[in-house]
């Protein structure tokens, strides 16, 4: 079989074609330069799915904080399974805790953008800062209190 072609036409036959010739030791045969790039993929897939989760968090703890009269079992049900899966994330991957901390301004600027817009809140309504820490944001106990729309 031809791993590069299979590659090109059939993704999840190659993998697991892939799969079958590692578990066999057949080194040879192994397509070295896809399966790399695909390695490095998978390590860049984490990282979007940190900063996605992280995004989406943030926003609905911005929406909980500043539109206090339309929370909605929806938004607790979406914050705390951001935080679970988040926490599950960096279990299964504990090199992204550092990043998750050093990024959270970043994806903070994100989450703005997207609170200002799912609530039609101007964006300068939330805080230029993040103003939750990395714990509260992982903390299932944490809620933020209502904040004062009069600005």
């Amino acid at each position: 079989m031809n791993s590069t072609l299979a590659y090109d036409q059939d993704y999840y036959l190659w993998f697991a074609d892939q799969a079958r010739l590692l578990r066999a030791g057949q080194w040879q045969q192994i397509d070295v330069e896809h399966l790399a790039e695909e390695l490095e993929d998978m390590g860049k897939r984490e990282k979007r799915a940190l900063r996605s989760r992280t995004v989406i968090l943030l926003a609905h703890l911005l929406k909980y904080a500043h539109q206090p009269d339309h929370r909605s079992p929806s938004w607790i049900g979406t914050i705390r399974e951001q935080r679970k899966q988040l926490q599950e994330l960096m279990l299964d991957s504990p090199s992204l805790t550092p990043r998750f901390a050093a990024d959270l301004e970043d994806s903070y600027l994100s989450a703005r953008l997207l609170a200002a817009g799912e609530t039609g809140l101007p964006e300068t309504q939330f805080p230029p800062t993040c103003p939750f820490s990395a714990e509260q944001l992982l903390d299932q106990g944490y809620w933020p209190q209502a904040q004062d729309q009069a600005h």
